[in-house]
C-alpha cells in the first residue's frame, strides 16, 4: 500500500523583537520630561531657586580673591546643582514613585531596573546641565569669564558627579520612608558634604584634620576637579598649569571613583521597588 510523502515542515517564525534598551530608556525619559515640564512649581524650584542661591555668592563676597569671580561662581553652581537639584530632587522622586507603586508597575514590563532609574532621572539631569550652562553663559556675558586651564576636568566632574548623585539618591531611598522625610535623610549630604567641600570657602580655612577628612567626602572631589580645570587652583590654593592640574587631579579622581563604586553597591542592595508594608 503506497504511503503518502511527509508534508514539508514550515520554518519556525521568529518572535518579533521589541524596542532596544536605548530606545526604551529614551521613550521613558521623554515621557518623564514632558511630565516634568507640565509641573510649573517643579520647574521654578529646580531652576530659579538654585540660580538665586548661586547668584548670592559674589554678592556676599565669598570668593577668596585668589582667582576671578567667574570660575568660582561656575564651580559653586556645579556643586549646588548636583546636591540641591540632582540629589535631592531624585531622592524625593524615587521615594514618591515607590510609595505610589509606580516603580513596581514599571518593573512588570520590559523595562529593566537600570532603564527605569535612568529614565526617571533624565529630566533632573537635563535641568542640571542646562542651569550650569546658563550660569556659565551669564558669566561670559558679564565679562567675568576667564579661559579655563583645562576643559576635560570640569566635564569629568559634572558627568561623574551627576552619576554619583543619582546613585546616592537611589541608595538613600533605603532609609527614606516618604518624600516628606527626605528633608531629613538628605541633610548629611546637603549640609555636611556641601559645607565641607570647599564650595563656599577654601579647605585651608579649616583645621588640618578637618580638611584632611573633608577631601574624602562625596562632593569634595567634584569641587576639586572643577577648580583645577576652570581656575587652575588646587585645594590648598596653589595655582597650577595644565600639567600641574592633571597631576593634582589624581587624588580627587581616585576618591570620586571610589565613591561611585560604593554608591553603586549601596544602591543595588538598598533600592526597593515597592514600599514596605
Amino acid at each position: 500500500m503506497p504511503t503518502s510523502a511527509p508534508s514539508p515542515t514550515s520554518p519556525p517564525v521568529a518572535a518579533p523583537r521589541g524596542p532596544g534598551r536605548l530606545r526604551r530608556t529614551m521613550a521613558l525619559a521623554g515621557a518623564e520630561t514632558r511630565l516634568f515640564l507640565r509641573n510649573r512649581t517643579a520647574v521654578v524650584n529646580s531652576g530659579v531657586l538654585p540660580l538665586l542661591l548661586v547668584a548670592t555668592v559674589p554678592a556676599l563676597g565669598l570668593g577668596d580673591g585668589a582667582v576671578a569671580v567667574g570660575p568660582q561662581l561656575v564651580v559653586t553652581s556645579i556643586a549646588v546643582m548636583l546636591t540641591f537639584l540632582t540629589y535631592y530632587n531624585l531622592l524625593t522622586t524615587f521615594v514618591a514613585r515607590r510609595e505610589e507603586l509606580v516603580l513596581q508597575r514599571m518593573r512588570t514590563g520590559e523595562l529593566t531596573g537600570t532603564e527605569v532609574v535612568l529614565g526617571t532621572a533624565a529630566p533632573t539631569l537635563l535641568v542640571t546641565a542646562a542651569q550650569i550652562a546658563l550660569v556659565t553663559a551669564g558669566i561670559a556675558v558679564l565679562g567675568e569669564w576667564s579661559a579655563p586651564v583645562d576643559v576635560v576636568l570640569p566635564l569629568v566632574a559634572v558627568v561623574f558627579g551627576a552619576a554619583l548623585m543619582v546613585l546616592l539618591a537611589a541608595a538613600s531611598t533605603a532609609f527614606t520612608r516618604s518624600a516628606e522625610s527626605a528633608q531629613i535623610t538628605a541633610l548629611p549630604l546637603l549640609v555636611v558634604s556641601s559645607g565641607l567641600c570647599g564650595m563656599f570657602f577654601p579647605l585651608t580655612a579649616m583645621p588640618d584634620a578637618v580638611a584632611a577628612v573633608a577631601r574624602f567626602l562625596p562632593l569634595t572631589p567634584v569641587v576639586e576637579l572643577s577648580q583645577l580645570g576652570l581656575a587652575g587652583r588646587t585645594w590648598d590654593g596653589e595655582l597650577v598649569d595644565l600639567a600641574g592640574a592633571w597631576s593634582s587631579a589624581l587624588q580627587p579622581l581616585a576618591v570620586l571613583a571610589g565613591w561611585l563604586v560604593v554608591a553603586a553597591l549601596l544602591a543595588r542592595r538598598g533600592f526597593r521597588w515597592a514600599p514596605r508594608r
